[in-house]
């Protein structure tokens, strides 16, 4: 239908315009009151809107750094595990090395054989201290980023903690503990194996409460960012409930006034009846 089509008096267009723009300012407070958002859009608000989003963007990139943060404390957590358990049997290999003291010649030998049982199960250990592929007891480094772009990090230097010459160092009992020495040997070798597994126990454990200290302010951040972009797009439920119950009333009374300009025109026909 051409705009010109149809001829409207003075009054109904005047009072259909202001229904029309009653009818927008309900379809926008009614998406509001659905969106929970006074901004949905950059047409909405374009300084908000974008504002807004900047601080969404950054807060899911933070939250993407938080993650890999809580499995950097799990692999920090499956290492500290897996020293625990080789100190406490490097402790049971300690017990052997003080029974061969008071042991005859096949005693020694029986525990000399169960000391190096013992050194193979320490191995297992450390193989089996993994955390979703990295093993901080294999020498695996981790690399835990703390921000967006990854420019504050922290590296976590994993080390050998096998019983060979490149990790614990404990040599396999000789001789079949036959002299005094090779028992002396064995609790020496033991004794600077355990030494080194705490110096490694309290580095991982400086490390995690870094990591931990982040993640809590990480997320801090997150909460902040998040709160920041509400402030800036969230609508007042109760004023837009308020603007939807006047606006119902504005086009209920348009719709009148519309009505009562319209009469004006069908007095006319009363001329022709």
């Amino acid at each position: 239908m051409a705009i010109n089509d149809i001829s409207l008096t003075m009054g109904m267009r005047s009072n259909l315009v202001s229904l029309q723009a009653t009818v927008d300012l309900l379809n926008r407070t009614q998406e509001r009151l659905n969106t929970g958002k006074k901004v949905n859009s950059a047409l909405d608000d374009p300084t908000n809107y974008f504002v807004a989003r900047d601080h969404i963007n950054r807060a899911s990139d933070l939250a993407t750094r938080k993650d890999g943060m809580s499995e950097a404390i799990q692999a920090v957590k499956a290492a500290n595990a897996g020293i625990e358990g080789i100190t406490k049997l490097l402790e049971a290999a300690k017990g052997l090395t003080q029974s061969a003291r008071s042991a005859n010649t096949a005693g020694r030998s029986t525990l000399a054989l169960q000391f190096n049982t013992i050194l193979d199960q320490v191995d297992n250990l450390t193989q089996d201290s993994g955390y979703k592929g990295v093993n901080l007891l294999a020498s695996d480094d981790i690399v835990v980023d703390f921000n967006e772009d990854g420019s504050n990090s922290l590296t976590i230097t994993g080390f050998d903690a096998s019983s060979s010459s490149s990790g614990l160092d404990i040599t396999d009992a000789t001789g079949n503990w036959v002299a005094d020495t090779d028992v002396d040997a064995a609790v020496s070798d033991l004794d600077a194996a355990m030494s080194s597994l705490r110096t490694q126990t309290s580095t991982l454990a400086s490390n995690m409460n870094i990591i931990t200290i982040r993640q809590d302010f990480t997320t801090g951040m997150i909460t902040t960012l998040q709160t920041g972009a509400d402030k800036l797009t969230l609508a007042d439920m109760n004023e837009e409930g308020a603007n939807m119950l006047m606006l119902q009333t504005r086009q209920s009374l348009g719709t009148t006034a519309l009505s009562l300009a319209s009469q004006a025109a069908q007095s006319v026909l009363r001329l022709f009846g």
